[in-house]
């Protein structure tokens, strides 16, 4: 633009340029002469155009000083500590165990070979990391025997994700200094790689799971509790996963809660995140623990041939017809003949059973969709059984002969009310009373029970198990006198339907009374809108409750061990029919000749 001068013409300091001609001229319309219009832009340079160059400074930027605690463990040397608490707390459980049930000494010898393949047999199984630590500590080279070094991380990272994001921003800063040209297509390529991180994110976001945590599903605290099922599975014991629950609940079993057992030298080290992976909050259900302890028998059998036996069935069975359903011997022999009808799973994976005997082409060779924990079968198939013999749907069912072993049976409406009273017993006596799972206010118990929940308290948290100074906390600055406290006496009713209770009667001729067996129903499981008969669901409830399951979990299993029955009762009629046709056909043609 033009100096504002005066227009030698008219005077005008008013001046505009022309955006077609480039002309600069005033407001009169006079055109300044001398005028040039420049432009900075340029093709061409030639060889003496001045140019700017960047330097960098040689000075490197001093290494950020961490704060975490040096005493802390992380990497896979942590994980590693986490399987040396992981199996302190199994020795203890060993030691409880032969404590409580009065096992043999051998029962430490299988848990720990069990133990042993169960380590080797994990997604990942835990490094020598301690020797490659030491190793480093001396100023060894561990690559001269192929191994790479582990890498102690001042801060507490969570995956392998996160170890390979750090070698590669100490990768590129070591690039930068060596080749620019370098640095600047590693910049570019962290340009996509940051947008597919986000995209990695959105997909996190949407339900995808993350590549890995500081521990998995099968290195949990709970899988201890599978090789003490499989070791007591291998010596034979007729124990079930409710056994385990029961003392896990009462704290005799070392699980909930089990840091203040061990020793502060190993417990300093433990990163947050291993506390929290050794600190379960509740016990284990059931079907978990099934899940692991049958994962891990066909891990055993595949990999290294070591076959874990069936189920003990003969003592289970009588607990399940004598503790949980309070029934005689009759129903024990029945739920016997029942169950090798239906070919009851007995082993903790149905790959480790026999196959089943095909009779007809269409025959499986094994129930893939049986794998329920053994005493679930177990008690559904005595159910079946009840419902063969009472009906347990409102209709009286009797025997109309002497040798229908329903005579044998008590009859159904003592029997009820004998059920009815061994639930209201347990619910008043129950010896797992003061679990997580059992809902109890102590506005409404009496003092008998507050003395026993004190006593309970006192054992689990103040009195110490292993000797140690630093678990007498709570015994030193809050202790607990017993000495003046009087001995209570305990007086214990249990109701039991062994009692004497009165036979089933025999029908008589009446006509309109069903026998056993006769008009059974099954109902659905899945069916959310219909209701269980009142003396049928009193007895799914109680027996759920026994084994650790769900009322619906268990009317499932009572639903297909009945379908099964059904089909095999029609297979059977079809072939007695079959053999009765060629019978008459033989005879016929005897006749004729």
């Amino acid at each position: 633009m033009a100096p504002r001068r005066k227009c030698p013409v008219c005077g005008s300091k008013q001046w505009h340029k022309d955006s077609s001609s480039g002309l600069v001229a005033c407001s009169e319309g006079h055109v300044i002469q001398n005028y040039r219009n420049e432009s900075g832009e340029t093709q061409d340079l030639g060889n003496y155009t001045m140019r700017k160059r960047t330097l960098k400074s040689g000075r490197q930027k001093k290494a950020r000083q961490s704060r975490a605690d040096p005493k802390l463990y992380h990497g896979e040397r942590a994980r590693f500590h986490y399987y040396q608490c992981l199996q302190l707390v199994l020795r203890k459980q060993i030691a409880a165990l032969i404590a409580l049930w009065d096992l043999p000494p051998e029962f430490q010898i299988v848990c720990r070979d069990t133990w042993a393949l169960h380590l080797t047999l994990l997604p990942r199984p835990p490094p020598a990391e301690p020797y490659h630590h030491m190793r480093e500590q001396k100023g060894d080279d561990p690559d001269a025997d192929g191994i790479k070094p582990s890498l102690e991380n001042p801060e507490e990272y969570k995956s392998d994700d996160d170890d390979d994001d750090g070698d590669r921003q100490s990768s590129s800063s070591s690039s930068e200094e060596e080749d620019p040209e370098l640095a600047e297509l590693l910049r570019e390529n962290s340009e996509f790689s940051s947008s597919d991180e986000e995209k990695g994110h959105t997909s996190q976001k949407q339900g995808v799971q993350p590549s890995y945590r500081f521990i998995g599903a099968y290195d949990r605290p709970v899988n201890c509790i599978a090789v003490l099922v499989i070791a007591c599975w291998a010596m034979r014991l007729p124990v079930m996963y409710k056994d385990f629950i029961d003392v896990i609940e009462s704290y005799e079993l070392p699980y909930l809660d089990f840091l203040r057992l061990l020793p502060s030298d190993m417990t300093c080290h433990l990163t947050k995140h291993a506390v929290r992976a050794l600190s379960p909050r509740f016990p284990p259900n059931t079907l978990y623990v099934h899940r692991l302890a049958s994962r891990l028998a066909k891990l055993m059998y595949a990999n290294y041939g070591v076959f874990t036996p069936e189920l003990n069935a003969s003592p289970v069975l009588w607990r399940v017809v004598h503790q949980c359903l309070g029934s005689t011997p009759t129903l024990y022999r029945l739920t016997k003949r029942l169950g090798h009808i239906l070919s009851l799973p007995l082993t903790l994976h149905h790959s480790l059973s026999a196959t089943l005997l095909r009779v007809a082409p269409g025959d499986p060779e094994s129930h893939l969709y049986d794998n329920v924990p053994p005493e679930l079968a177990l008690v559904a198939t005595a159910i079946v059984v009840l419902k063969l013999v009472y009906g347990l749907d409102g209709k009286l069912r009797l025997p109309r002969v002497v040798e229908d072993p329903a005579c044998a049976l008590p009859d159904v409406n003592g029997y009820l009310s004998a059920f009815g009273g061994m639930e209201e017993a347990d619910d008043r006596h129950n010896e797992k009373r003061f679990s997580s799972r059992v809902p109890m206010s102590t506005g409404d118990t009496d003092d008998a029970t507050l003395d026993e929940f004190l006593d309970f308290c006192e054992r689990v948290l103040v009195k110490p198990q292993s000797g140690d100074a630093d678990q007498q906390i709570l015994d030193n600055y809050f202790p607990l006198s017993t000495e003046n406290r009087g001995a209570r006496s305990e007086v214990i009713v249990r109701h039991s339907t062994a009692q004497r209770l009165s036979a089933t009667n025999i029908n008589k001729g009446e006509t309109d009374v069903l026998q056993p067996g006769e008009s059974y129903t099954i109902y659905h499981s899945r069916d959310v809108l219909g209701n269980l008969p009142e003396e049928q669901m009193l007895i799914i409830r109680r027996s759920a409750k026994w084994v650790g399951v769900s009322d619906d979990y268990l009317c499932g299993v009572v639903e297909r061990f009945e379908r099964r029955l059904r089909r095999w009762y029609y297979k059977e009629r079809r072939r007695e029919r079959e053999e009765q046709d060629a019978e008459e056909e033989r005879l016929s043609d005897g006749m004729e000749d």
